[in-house]
């Protein structure tokens, strides 16, 4: 099926990564999912700051490299997880801040 996707694909003068593409666009899935996590609890357990800088800066390279070595539509998917990633780092930084409720009392 790949093989004659990618001439169906050829014929049209549509050219990507099919893999590529699949990758970026599982990706694109779960960063809603945080986003929403986020905005949902207002909480930052379980998220790591330095893992989202990470990835923010390899979506920033995916994005210089489609710009100036191999432009095509994928670069959608590679700025929309970008922006999606930005907004969980946002969210991290509002929400780290905020103070943390006392524990119950056992009592």
């Amino acid at each position: 099926m790949i093989t004659s996707l990618a001439s169906i694909l050829a014929a049209t003068g549509i050219s990507f990564s099919l893999f590529e593409f699949g990758m970026l666009a599982c990706f694109g899935v779960c960063w809603p999912v945080s986003v929403y996590t986020s905005v949902k609890t207002k909480r930052t357990e379980g998220k790591s700051l330095l893992f989202m800088l990470i990835v923010f800066l390899g979506y920033i390279s995916g994005v210089i490299h489609k710009v100036y070595y191999n432009f095509d539509f994928v670069i959608v998917l590679y700025i929309s997880n970008l922006l999606l990633v930005l907004v969980d780092i946002v969210l991290y930084l509002k929400y780290s801040r905020r103070i943390a409720p006392p524990p119950a009392s056992l009592n």
